[in-house]
């Protein structure tokens, strides 16, 4: 935990005014107790109005400054919270942006987002009662038993017998407790995972009228939730009445002998009631270690989880200083590359060797599933091959700052991702100091403009979740929009098109003819694979074949397949 508590730091003097506070507070109640004392034995037995008005008011203007203190001890406690759960949120977030995609496989998104969330949470509680509560009782307990050592030390000793029995239990209870909630976490995991893949895939769920198959599937998993949760809370609910007993039965004993005291006129009534006063707040502040194990052993596993974001070293990606790009398109040469994935025994590509000249236009063609968004990830540095070369301007990848070589790219993916906020900004987000002539600009390249400018607010218009109030084509569109306002030099389009209709999309491949940029476009469309200036056929992972549209008929079977194919169904233009 201490390296999730050390985004604590900048505010440490915060905390340090808190924890003063608290102090005072505690001070006031731990008197309270014997200014009371005084009020029974020097006020009511001995009925002096004086003395009783005296030390009233001295308790009252006590009970008012505690609740300055308290007051003042929770604001500078929730400002240290608070402003510690920012930081170390940012600092979660800032990490995970840094991941290469390798290392973000690794985790699963339900599971980042619960480190974020429920898990910053879960430590930003604890921290906050740390402050406010959970320091604060065990301080009393040994402030009480001091006091109740100096009114009357064989009073007190009956109480304190039960003391390291009591510390023993709650030992135990917290380092299992800890095991427990950590497994809570895991099932929260799994939860929001298949929450996540069920409300992504609504519209499927509904076509396939699965939805009874998903709730059972989540009634599944939410029951194993509860099973653990109840496990772990089971824990904690035993302590609070063994405490009890145990605190109780001193109690008794105290009482007990107490009063045969005050009978032999060897203690004051004001004290036992004192010693009382005292061995009661301390049986309360016991039964509130029960609450402050169980957040605290939550927190324990929350911080162990987010820890291994924290301490990753391995797999990051280094901040960079931005650079200007350069102002040729972009050269490509893969030289006898194989990759794999590290949680996978078997290649995705296998001994890849072609070249690109800038400038140039290409496109992939093959089968799902041979390879050809794998390769394309290679690129920008996403994965690094496994063996082989990627040449970018005749410079291995590897030399390359991954800011810098990105800088010349624009990339749109398969799935067109869209973020909430207006289609401005969403052009925009390729490049955020864009002019609004600029968005205009790119998103004519891209055959939207027209659409937009139909909305009933133009470019503020805005985009739903995920772009759910617009067509797959015009999310696309826009997509490519965010792609051409960086003006790259080299464009990677994944399947982007797919959407698009015959017309639209000879419209767009014409706006994008006369840009000065290589193009490497995976494409299932042969009408769109003959505008390239040549064509790499790719199978199971291996390049079959490259050259241009006439080469190809005549020389590779499996193009010649799919060109026999879309002609059948009327595609190949």
């Amino acid at each position: 935990m201490r390296n999730v508590f050390s985004y604590a730091l900048p505010y440490k003097w915060v905390a340090v005014w808190a924890f003063l506070f608290m102090l005072l507070e505690l001070c006031v109640d731990l008197v309270q107790p014997i200014i009371m004392a005084r009020i029974i034995d020097h006020g009511i037995l001995q009925q002096n109005m004086d003395a009783l008005q005296q030390w009233g008011i001295v308790l009252l203007a006590l009970s008012f400054a505690g609740l300055l203190f308290g007051i003042l001890n929770s604001y500078f406690s929730a400002h240290a919270a608070q402003s510690f759960s920012f930081e170390l949120r940012n600092a979660l977030f800032e990490k995970i942006q840094r991941f290469t995609m390798t290392t973000y496989t690794k985790f699963p998104a339900s599971s980042l987002i619960t480190r974020l969330t429920s898990d910053v949470t879960q430590v930003q509680n604890v921290f906050f009662m740390s402050l406010r509560i959970m320091l604060r009782a065990p301080l009393y307990v040994v402030g009480s038993m001091i006091m109740m050592l100096i009114i009357n030390a064989k009073l007190a000793l009956y109480f304190f017998i039960v003391t390291p029995f009591a510390l023993v239990f709650l030992y135990v209870v917290v380092k299992k407790g800890a095991r427990y909630f950590g497994q809570v976490q895991s099932r929260l995991d799994r939860l929001n995972r298949v929450l996540q893949e069920s409300l992504q895939a609504i519209r499927l769920v509904k076509a396939y009228l699965r939805g009874h198959y998903e709730a059972s599937r989540f009634e599944e998993i939410a029951g194993a939730l509860k099973f653990d949760t109840m496990k772990a809370l089971r824990l904690m609910e035993i302590l609070l009445p063994v405490l009890w007993l145990l605190l109780n039965g001193a109690l008794l004993a105290v009482v007990w002998f107490g009063a045969a005291q005050i009978e032999a006129g060897n203690t004051q009534v004001g004290e036992l009631v004192a010693i009382i006063n005292y061995a009661t707040r301390m049986t309360a502040m016991f039964s509130m270690f029960a609450f402050i194990i169980s957040a605290f052993a939550r927190a324990q596993a929350s911080a162990k989880r987010m820890e291994e974001v924290l301490l990753i070293e391995e797999g990051m990606e280094m901040h960079e200083s931005d650079v200007e790009q350069k102002l040729q398109p972009v050269s490509l040469r893969f030289d006898n590359v194989s990759f794999r994935y590290s949680e996978s025994t078997a290649s995705v590509l296998h001994n890849v060797s072609f070249s690109v000249a800038a400038g140039e236009k290409v496109a992939i063609i093959g089968a799902t599933g041979s390879g050809k968004t794998t390769l394309l990830s290679l690129i920008p540095q996403f994965h690094e091959a496994t063996s082989g070369t990627v040449y970018v301007n005749d410079i291995p990848v590897e030399q390359w700052s991954r800011h810098a070589l990105r800088a010349h790219m624009g990339l749109v993916l398969q799935q067109s991702i869209l973020f909430t906020g207006s289609i401005a900004h969403n052009i925009r987000w390729g490049k955020k100091d864009a002019t609004d002539e600029e968005v205009i600009a790119a998103a004519t390249r891209a055959q939207i403009h027209t659409s937009i400018a139909a909305f009933e607010h133009g470019y503020e218009t805005r985009v739903g979740q995920k772009g759910v109030n617009l067509s797959g084509g015009q999310k696309q569109r826009i997509a490519i929009a965010r792609a051409l306002i960086r003006q790259p030099k080299l464009l990677i389009l994944d399947d982007s098109t797919s959407a698009l209709d015959v017309k639209t999309e000879l419209a767009l491949w014409d706006a994008l003819d006369e840009a000065q940029m290589t193009m490497l476009v995976v494409t299932q469309k042969i009408a769109t694979a003959m505008r390239m200036d040549k064509i790499i056929v790719m199978e199971g992972g291996r390049i079959q074949h490259i050259g241009t549209h006439d080469e190809l008929v005549e020389t590779s079977p499996l193009y010649q397949q799919i060109y026999a194919s879309q002609q059948q169904g009327g595609i190949a233009q």
